[in-house]
Order: structure tokens, then sequence, then C-alpha cells
């Protein structure tokens, strides 16, 4: 899923903020750059039509909230990235275990811990 830098401002966003409408997002995200309410408008509408945010009519205007969380989102752009370039799980499992010989002893720890947490959530039936 390809994102622009506007698009990743607004999802960065609304996983800080609950929610708004589009004047809000635009006053909090006003900079040097120049951006139009339209901007904003297209943006958030782009984004709706990705189904990374959710959106429900207030009046005249649209109030938006992220539609998944930020780990959410993060692991389902690995799998998507990982479907580009791999046809086996195996391949992808390879991959973390590259990935984890960077880490240091605490993210490692950390790693592990949420690993525990995800078998004891599914023996549990969570």
């Amino acid at each position: 899923m390809q994102l622009g830098n506007l698009e990743k401002s607004v999802l960065q966003y609304f996983w800080d903020t609950d929610e708004a409408d589009a004047k809000r997002v635009h006053r909090e995200l006003a900079d040097d750059t120049v951006r139009t309410l339209n901007t904003i408008q297209s943006t958030l509408d782009r984004l709706y039509k990705k189904k990374l945010l959710f959106r429900n009519k207030s009046g005249h205007a649209f109030i938006y909230r992220a539609a998944m969380g930020k780990d959410t989102f993060l692991a389902r752009l690995v799998r998507e990235v990982a479907a580009d370039y791999t046809d086996s799980e195996d391949t992808l499992l390879a991959a973390f275990s590259s990935l984890s010989a960077e880490m240091t002893e605490t993210q490692l720890q950390a790693l592990e811990s949420l690993i525990d947490q995800r078998r004891a959530s599914d023996k549990s039936g969570k």
C-alpha cells in the first residue's frame, strides 16, 4: 500500500487523536507547507477509501477516526510487502529471524514476551 507523506501525517494524527473533522485536521497539521482545506479533505477521503479511516456524518461535516491501531496497520503493511516478495511463510519467518539479529537483548525479551502473550490468548480462545 502506497501512502504519501500527507497521508502518513494524517494517520499519525488520528493515532494520537480520537476523532476530528477536516477543519480540525487542517488546523492541527498547519505548518510551513501550504495545505488547503480542500487538500486535507481529499486526503481524508482517500484514507477512508483505503479503509484506513472510518467516518460518520455529523451535520454538514464528516467526523473521522482511525480504522485500526498503529500496530495493526504495521502488521498489515508487513503482510502486504511479504506477499509481494514471497509465497512461502518460511521465507517470511527467515526474514524476521534475520531482523532479530539486529535487535538488542531488551528488544528480544520484549518480543519473546509478546509471543508468550499471544500464545496464552490463543490457548484461552481470545
